[in-house]
């Protein structure tokens, strides 16, 4: 076997390395324009205030079953401390539980 040879895509173009969207202009790139978008620490504590009313007493940026989280965790005026589960990528919350 030739240690030269290398498999090219039947629509591959020279300069592909510069620009893949170039490589392969007939494919349509749909990423929504926000998809690598993150919201920040301010607006997950915005976000979990939304669910539980009380002082953030801890905001921690975790990695849980292969995805980035913020776990905000509450204590409300009772005593009763909640932690809130916030999607990073998305904001939404994934769950909301006593701690």
């Amino acid at each position: 076997m030739n240690p030269n040879w290398q498999w090219q895509h039947p629509n591959w173009r020279p300069g592909w390395q510069n620009n893949p969207h170039q490589a392969y202009p007939q494919q349509q790139w749909n990423q929504p324009q926000n998809w690598m978008r993150r919201i920040t620490i301010y607006e997950a504590m915005e976000i979990a205030q939304q669910q539980v009313q009380g002082e953030i007493v801890k905001v921690e940026l975790e990695r849980e079953h292969g995805m980035l989280i913020y776990e905000v965790e509450i204590m409300t005026q009772n005593g009763v401390k909640y932690e809130v589960e916030i999607d990073v990528n998305t904001g939404d919350v994934l769950n909301v539980e006593l701690d």
